[in-house]
């Protein structure tokens, strides 16, 4: 009779369950139901990734089409320079260094809505782009360091206000234009030196 009864009470409570198989579903439940937050978070990693490519290979390339086609100006030619002035091979990969590090700036501040919030840090980015974009092709292209100068002045000061909008969003992006600024400024001083140069 307990028996029976003891059956009664097993089918009425439902089929034995172990503690193991308690844990066990308890991880398949949790692991189902955090499977979407991982699978949200890699793509999320992945748009951010490929919008990172994008903002930085763009004014990369561009620099690099800016240097290729602007070809050397003889005024950087076969004339004596100071020792401190750089050969042209480094002067060009510092001009795609320069281009790479703004490129990521603006996309640490993009990232976190910085150009969306204030759209004057967008309009700096931008000036500093077309201003670099233009001094290689006024220098080299056409020879003219005068002008070249007044463009490289131009482009430290949108430099400049670079670097306040955005370490105003990301300290980081703010330190990465500081390089651009020093680079700025020693294209300034060779604009100068090439004056004097072309002058003798």
């Amino acid at each position: 009779m307990e028996s029976q009864n003891l059956k009664q009470r097993n089918s009425r409570d439902g089929p034995d369950v172990t503690p193991m198989d308690a844990v066990a579903a308890d991880d398949k439940t949790k692991s189902s139901s955090s499977r979407p937050r991982r699978d949200k978070r890699m793509a999320t990693a992945k748009r951010g990734l490929r919008s990172l490519a994008v903002a930085v290979s763009i004014p990369l390339s561009m620099t690099f089409f800016d240097i290729y086609f602007s070809g050397s100006s003889e005024i950087y030619g076969a004339r004596a320079k100071p020792f401190w002035f750089p050969p042209l091979w480094i002067l060009n990969l510092s001009y795609l260094g320069s281009s790479f590090l703004m490129g990521l700036a603006a996309w640490l501040v993009w990232a976190e809505g910085g150009f969306h919030r204030n759209p004057a840090a967008l309009s700096l980015y931008l000036a500093q782009l077309g201003l670099s974009l233009a001094w290689y092709p006024i220098v080299f292209g056409m020879g003219s360091p005068w002008f070249g100068l007044i463009v490289c002045l131009g482009m430290f000061g949108a430099l400049a206000g670079c670097s306040k909008a955005f370490r105003a969003v990301n300290p980081i992006a703010g330190d990465f234009v500081k390089p651009c600024l020093a680079w700025a400024a020693f294209l300034a001083v060779v604009d100068v030196e090439l004056l004097f140069l072309h002058k003798h």
